[in-house]
C-alpha cells in the first residue's frame, strides 16, 4: 500500500484524517500493548489538545460510550473513577476518529489493576544533553537489568528521549514495582552523579539524564509502541532493537508517513518478540 499523509506542523494542524489513516493500517501492532490495558488519550480538536484520561476528566459525553470499555477504579479521595481501555484493532481505530492522537498507558490492564505487568524507565535528557548521550545511558540501564536476571527492550519515545522497558508477570503490586524501580535508577545516579539524577526540579537536571522511574506508579502512564505523537512531523514512538538503536540518531527517528517501513520491522527477527519475557522482579536487598 503506498499512502503519503496529510502535513503536519503543530497541535492544532494535526489532520485526524492522516492520523485516522495510520491507526487503520498499525492498529494490529499497536493492540498487544494497548489491550486491556487502562488508558489516558492525548485527544486534539478544536484547536487544542488535551488529555482524556478518563470518563470523567473531561466527561466524554456519549461518543466514547459507544467506543471502548470501561474499567472502574477508586481513587485515594475514595471517588470511583472510570477509565477506559480497548480490547480490538477496529476500537483503537474508533479512538482515532475522534481525534485521539496518541495512547498512553498504565502499567496495569483491566482485570488485574493493581498488580502491573510491566516496569518503565524514561530516560529524559536535560538541557544540553544530546541523543548520543540518551543512546548510551539506555545501553548502560540494558547491561545493569541483564545483570540483575532481568530482559528489557527499548523504545524511542517519539520526542526527545527512549523508554526501557521491562515486561513482568503481574504479580507484584504498585509499591512493589515503584520501590524496585526507584532503587534501580538511584543506584545508577549514584554510581554516575555526572550523567545521571533522579532529582524532580529541571534546574538539577541541568547537563544530565533523568531516571523518570514515577512512570511506575499507580495512575501514572507512558506513551505505548507504535502510538503516533502530537508533534511537529507526527513521530510515533517505535520499538527497536538494542542491537540498531547504535546506529540512530534521534528519537523521533520514525513518522505516521513510514507506516510500511514500521510493517516490514515489526516481522523480523529482533522485532519480531519485542517487549515479550516471562520474569519476576528480584528481591530488593
Amino acid at each position: 500500500m503506498v499512502w503519503t499523509p496529510e502535513p503536519t506542523f503543530d497541535k492544532p494542524d494535526i489532520s485526524v484524517r492522516a492520523i485516522t489513516l495510520y491507526y487503520q493500517i498499525l492498529a494490529p501492532l499497536l493492540l498487544p500493548f494497548v489491550e486491556r490495558r487502562l488508558l489516558n488519550l492525548l485527544r486534539c480538536r478544536a484547536g487544542r489538545c488535551f488529555f482524556q484520561r478518563n470518563r470523567e476528566h473531561p466527561p466524554t459525553g456519549k461518543e466514547f460510550d459507544r467506543l471502548v470499555h470501561f474499567e472502574p477504579v477508586e481513587q485515594k479521595n475514595g471517588r470511583t473513577e472510570r477509565y477506559l481501555y480497548v480490547t480490538s484493532a477496529e476500537e483503537i481505530t474508533a479512538c482515532a476518529k475522534v481525534q485521539a492522537v496518541e495512547f498512553h498507558g498504565w502499567g496495569s490492564r483491566a482485570g488485574a489493576v493493581e498488580t502491573p505487568d510491566r516496569m518503565v524507565i524514561d530516560l529524559d535528557p536535560g538541557e544540553g544533553v544530546g541523543f548520543d548521550a540518551v543512546k548510551a545511558a539506555a545501553l548502560q540501564l540494558h547491561r545493569s537489568f541483564d545483570a540483575i536476571g532481568l530482559q528489557s527492550f527499548t523504545l524511542l519515545s517519539g520526542g526527545k528521549g527512549i523508554h526501557v522497558v521491562v515486561p513482568i508477570e503481574p504479580i507484584a503490586d504498585w509499591a512493589e514495582v515503584r520501590d524496585f524501580a526507584k532503587s534501580f535508577c538511584a543506584a545508577l545516579a549514584d554510581a554516575a552523579p555526572n550523567r545521571f539524577t533522579i532529582a524532580l526540579p529541571k534546574k538539577e537536571r541541568r547537563g544530565r539524564i533523568f531516571l523518570d522511574f514515577l512512570r511506575n506508579q499507580r495512575t501514572a502512564t507512558a506513551i505505548l509502541p507504535y502510538s503516533a505523537r502530537a508533534r511537529d512531523g507526527s513521530p510515533v514512538a517505535a520499538p527497536v532493537s538494542w542491537e540498531e538503536l547504535e546506529e540512530i540518531d534521534r528519537a523521533d527517528a520514525f513518522t505516521i508517513a513510514d507506516v510500511e517501513q514500521l510493517l516490514k520491522r515489526s516481522k523480523s527477527r529482533p522485532l519480531k518478540d519485542w517487549g515479550k519475557a516471562e520474569q519476576r522482579l528480584p528481591e530488593i536487598g
